[in-house]
Order: C-alpha cells, then sequence, then structure tokens
C-alpha cells in the first residue's frame, strides 16, 4: 500500500484538496490517501475542518487529526464515511493561518533565545491566541527578555522569506542549531524537512509556517514567569 501524502509540507497554503478515504476504523478514524490536515506535533496542534462525500454532498466535521504509525488519522463527528469515498478536505484556514504565524513567530524567536542568551526551549505549546515558551536561562532578566522580543519583531518587519527544503539527515544534523528543543532529535529517517528563515533561523521541522516574515504581525508579551533556577516561562501573543 503506497504511503499517505502530506500536502502541507509542500505547501502550508492549500486550503482544500479532494482525497479518498483509503481506511474507515469505529466508524469514525479516517485514514486518507493524502491530506492537507496537519496532525499535530512540535507545539503545534491539528488542524480542524470538514471532510465533504463527494457523492452527496455530506459533511463530516474533522474534531482532531493524530499521527499515528507515520500516518494522520482525522476523527470525524459522525459515521457514515466508507473505505473509497472520494471526499473534499477543507480545513479551518483562519485557524490554520493563525497557527502558521505564530510557528515562524516561534522559531525565530527561539532561535534568538538561543543565539543572544544560550537558552534552550524545554518546552512550548503554540495556540491561535496564545503561545508559550518554557526555557532555561540562568536569572530573571526582564529587561533582556524584552530585548529579545523586540530583536523578534525587528525580524519580522524586514519581510525575509522563509524557505522549506529537504537535506540528508547526517547532513542537516551538523548544522548548530538544528534542533532548538532541548532533548529532542528530529525522527530518525534519512531526509529531513527544513525550515530556514536565511540569517536568523534553520531548524529540522514538521509543521506550516509562512513565507514570509512580514505575515507574522508583532509579538507582545502577555506574561513573564521565573519557574525556578534555570526554568523560565513567557506567554505571548501577536498582532
Amino acid at each position: 500500500m503506497a504511503g499517505q501524502e502530506f500536502l502541507y509540507l509542500d505547501d502550508s497554503y492549500l486550503k482544500e484538496c479532494e482525497s479518498i478515504a483509503r481506511c474507515v476504523r469505529n466508524g469514525r478514524l479516517v485514514i486518507l490517501d493524502k491530506t492537507i490536515f496537519y496532525p499535530g506535533g512540535g507545539g503545534q496542534p491539528c488542524d480542524l475542518g470538514t471532510l465533504v462525500r463527494v457523492s452527496d454532498g455530506a459533511v463530516f466535521a474533522v474534531k482532531s487529526v493524530r499521527k499515528e504509525n507515520g500516518e494522520a488519522v482525522h476523527e470525524v463527528d459522525a459515521d457514515g464515511l466508507k473505505e473509497g469515498d472520494a471526499v473534499k478536505c477543507i480545513i479551518d484556514w483562519e485557524r490554520r493561518y493563525a497557527l502558521m504565524r505564530m510557528h515562524t513567530a516561534a522559531h525565530i524567536l527561539a532561535s534568538i533565545f538561543y543565539r543572544e542568551g544560550g537558552a534552550q526551549i524545554t518546552g512550548n505549546q503554540i495556540d491561535v491566541g496564545k503561545s508559550r515558551f518554557d526555557f532555561s536561562m540562568e536569572g530573571f532578566d526582564r529587561e533582556k527578555m524584552e530585548e529579545y522580543v523586540r530583536k523578534a519583531n525587528e525580524i519580522f518587519r524586514q519581510g525575509i522569506d522563509v524557505k522549506v527544503y529537504s537535506l540528508p539527515r547526517e547532513e542537516a544534523m551538523k548544522i548548530d542549531g538544528i534542533v532548538k528543543l532541548a532533548n529532542a532529535l528530529p525522527p530518525s529517517i534519512p531526509t529531513l524537512r527544513i525550515v530556514e528563515v536565511p540569517g536568523v533561523d534553520i531548524q529540522a521541522d514538521g509543521g506550516t509556517h509562512v513565507k514570509n516574515t512580514r505575515e507574522i504581525g508583532t509579538i507582545e508579551i502577555i506574561k513573564l514567569e521565573n519557574k525556578g533556577k534555570e526554568n523560565k516561562r513567557i506567554y505571548f501573543t501577536l498582532r
């Protein structure tokens, strides 16, 4: 059986696609032959949206998407889809685009924390209205953290094109900072997907991103917290 195609890896701006239900488990867990739905991971939530059956226009809301054994499993809100059904996939684009902006912003901010303060991200959660970073940094220097955010916002305004491409794993792992998340390793596959903001950041990453930093907007700090000796937290939103 051919592998599932993850169309968002090549084009994060695809809002719709046609697909075939390759497998339906327990009436509501659908595996498609190709998908635009991001299944979640790396702190980025999964996409939501709908599957519309081509034959009769029946609509099935996609409540969640998760990855199992390397495939995206779409959980829908009702029974009825059958193996072989042709469907139109439609993602909640407003939500997805907000997450794309947040995700690219997070990459750039993490890179600045890493480069300027030697801080590694120890945990993160990206969301539509608010995102969170936990990072390792000695001392609680509010001014320094605010300066990192100012630098990130300056980069956004520069309008840098974001590059997405593949590299052999061995070559990619030689790049300093290719992994910004502490204790995280990219999957053991021969080729890694790389997301690069030239001159600013380069990371192995499987999520969705904007094409240009100008699309991000402006980071606004919601809250800074001192969680311990070397554990700090920032909550932020985008405007």
